[in-house]
């Protein structure tokens, strides 16, 4: 799938422009509750990528206000896969 019409995380449902924009750099979201996703780690620092975040998702298992973790597998800093959600 094109890069550019992937939705971004944070964008709002209602957001006119809610994919990826170009001169911006992106990691996808493997499985859980952010699975198809990119989240813009433009200007985050090579070791940053590679850990990962706590993302605030309201689709997780714990519902809104919860967190879905997500990091690099394998040296691949271009995708953050799924390791579970928490409060």
């Amino acid at each position: 799938m094109d890069q550019m019409r992937r939705r971004v995380y944070g964008s709002d449902h209602d957001d006119p422009h809610p994919y990826a924009e170009p001169g911006h750099r992106y990691v996808a979201l493997i499985g859980g509750p952010l699975d198809g996703l990119l989240i813009d780690v433009t200007g985050q620092s090579g070791e940053e990528i590679a850990e990962g975040a706590a993302l605030i998702t309201e689709i997780g298992a714990y519902g809104p206000g919860g967190r879905a973790w997500y990091s690099a597998r394998d040296g691949d800093t271009s995708r953050w896969y799924w390791d579970g959600d928490s409060p």
